[in-house]
C-alpha cells in the first residue's frame, strides 16, 4: 500500500462530529500500543479523564504503525478519523506533506490559549517533529532509540563477565561464540533489523544514511547506506547467521520475545522493550549502549529517535481542538512525562521529567532506562540528527525485503543493499514529484 497521504487525504474533509451540549467533549486516541504499554496508555486516558469532567480521551488500538496510518487514510476519505493519531516517527515526513489533513500542534495550542514553549522538550525529540519554519508539527508522545539487552544468567554460564555488557561488534562475536559453546541455540537477535542495523547504526557511526542531511536538507534526498562500512556489517551479520551466532526472528519487534522467554542470549531492539522485558523475564538481564566498531573515526556519537509522535487531524470542531489541548498540556506535566519514562522505557521529552528522574533515585535502581538518555542527550550532527524521507513506510518494508534475502543465502550484503537503495530512491523521486 501507498502511504503518500497528499492525494489520498485530498479526497474530502473529515465530517464534524461533537459531543452533546450537556456532555464531555470526547475526542478519539487511535494508537498502536500493546501489552504492558497498551495498559500504560489506557491508564494515561483514565487519569486524564478522571482529573477533570469536561473532556473525555478515549484510546483506541488500531493495530501495528503502519495499519494505523492505514485505517487513518480509510477513516479521513470515509469523514471520521480519530482526533489524535499515533504515527511512528518514520511517517513524519508522510504526515508533513499531507496538507490539509493535520493541524500543527503549535497552531492547536495556540488556538485553545494554551501555553506552549517547545523549549521544554528533549532537543533530540524535539527537533524531529519540528517543521523548517520552527514550528512543531506533532506532539512527542512516545520517543525511544535503539539499545543492548543481554542476559546476566546466561553470560555467567558461558563464562563471561555477567557485569560486562559487549561496547563493539567485535565483544558481541566473541559473546556470542562463547555462548554458543556452552549450549545456547541462541545467542544474538534483533528487533526491528532496518532501524537498528542501517538507521541507528549509520548515526552511532556519523555516516550519513541517505544524502541532504538525512533529508532534512530537502525532498531530493537520496539514499546512500550501501557504503563500505554499512556493507561490511550486514556481511558481517550474514556470516554470523551461517556460524549460529545471529538467529533472525522478524522484521518488527517479534525478537524480544525470545530474549524475555530466556530463548536468546543478547538482543538489540528499541528502549520500549524495557517495560515487556521487565514485566516477563525469568532471569536478570541488563542494558547497555548500542555496540560500535571501533575502528570508525567519531564513534559512537548518538541514536536516532524511533517511537512515534501524536498528530492533531483536521476538520474537527474548536471544543474538540480545546480537548486536545487540554490532554496534550496533561501529557506534557512533570510527574506524568517521569511516571510514562520510569515505567516503559521511552525517552522523557521534557527536560524537567528527566531531571525529576534523576533526582528520585531511580537511575540507581533501575539503571536501564538511563542508557536511553545518555544515548540521545549529546549534540547530534547533520548526520545524526535523524533521518526524514518521504515514503519512509515503503521504504522500511524494501529494506525488510533485500535483508531477508542476506539472511537467506540468495543475496550478499552488497546486492541487497545496493538494490535497496535504488528501489528506495525510485519511491523518494516520485515523492519529491508528488510534493513539489
Amino acid at each position: 500500500m501507498h502511504y503518500a497521504l497528499k492525494p489520498l487525504f485530498a479526497a474530502g474533509m473529515f465530517a464534524m462530529a461533537g459531543a452533546t451540549a450537556h456532555a464531555a467533549t470526547e475526542i478519539s486516541w487511535w494508537h498502536s500500543m500493546q501489552g504492558a504499554l497498551g495498559e500504560r496508555v489506557n491508564n494515561l486516558a483514565d487519569q486524564f479523564n478522571k482529573s477533570q469532567s469536561e473532556y473525555k480521551v478515549t484510546p483506541v488500538f488500531k493495530g501495528s504503525y503502519d495499519e494505523a496510518m492505514a485505517a487513518a487514510i480509510a477513516a479521513y476519505r470515509a469523514g471520521n478519523a480519530p482526533h489524535i493519531l499515533q504515527v511512528f516517527e518514520v511517517g513524519t515526513a508522510t504526515m508533513m506533506y499531507s496538507k490539509g489533513a493535520i493541524v500543527p500542534v503549535t497552531e492547536v495550542m495556540k488556538t485553545a490559549g494554551e501555553k506552549f514553549d517547545p523549549s521544554v522538550y528533549v532537543p533530540a525529540v524535539a527537533g524531529y517533529y519540528t517543521s523548517p519554519k520552527g514550528d512543531m508539527v506533532s506532539f512527542p508522545f512516545n520517543s525511544s532509540t535503539t539499545v543492548f539487552y543481554y542476559n546476566k544468567d546466561m553470560f555467567a554460564k558461558a563464562g563471561l563477565d555477567p557485569n560486562k555488557a559487549p561496547s563493539t561488534w567485535q565483544e558481541v562475536l566473541s559473546a556470542a561464540a562463547k555462548l554458543k559453546a556452552s549450549g545456547e541455540k541462541c545467542a544474538y537477535t534483533t528487533g526491528w533489523q532496518s532501524w537498528v542495523h542501517l538507521e541507528s547504526f549509520s548515526a552511532w557511526h556519523n555516516v550519513e544514511f541517505a544524502t541532504k542531511n538525512n533529508g532534512f536538507g530537502g525532498l531530493d534526498a537520496r539514499l546512500s547506506f550501501n557504503s563500505p562500512l554499512h556493507v561490511k556489517h550486514i556481511e558481517n551479520l550474514s556470516n554470523w547467521a551461517k556460524q549460529g551466532y545471529f538467529t533472525y526472528a522478524g522484521r518488527k519487534n517479534e525478537p524480544e520475545a525470545k530474549f524475555y522467554s530466556g530463548e536468546c542470549a543478547m538482543l538489540t531492539s528499541s528502549s520500549s522493550a524495557y517495560a515487556n522485558i521487565n514485566k516477563n523475564a525469568k532471569f536478570k538481564f541488563a542494558v547497555s549502549t548500542l555496540p560500535y566498531y571501533s575502528e570508525v573515526q567519531g564513534a559512537p556519537q548518538n541514536t536516532i529517535i524511533g517511537g512515534a509522535s501524536l498528530w492533531v487531524m483536521s476538520g474537527k470542531k474548536t471544543d474538540e481542538y480545546k480537548a486536545v489541548a487540554k490532554f496534550f498540556k496533561f501529557l506534557s506535566q512533570t510527574e506524568v512525562q517521569a511516571k510514562w519514562h520510569q515505567e516503559t522505557g521511552y525517552l522523557p521529552i521534557t527536560t524537567a521529567a528527566y531531571e525529576q528522574t534523576k533526582q528520585s533515585g531511580f537511575y540507581e535502581k533501575s539503571p536501564g532506562p538511563q542508557v536511553a538518555v545518555q544515548q540521545m542527550i549529546v549534540k547530534t550532527t547533520a548526520k545524526s540528527r535523524g533521518i526524514r524521507l518521504g515514503s519512509f513506510v515503503q521504504i522500511r518494508t524494501i529494506v525488510d525485503e533485500e535483508l531477508e534475502q542476506v539472511w537467506n543465502g540468495k543475496k550478499t550484503a552488497k546486492e541487497a543493499l545496493d538494490t535497496a537503495v535504488q528501489r528506495g530512491n525510485d519511491l523518494l523521486v516520485r515523492f519529491e514529484k508528488t510534493n513539489k
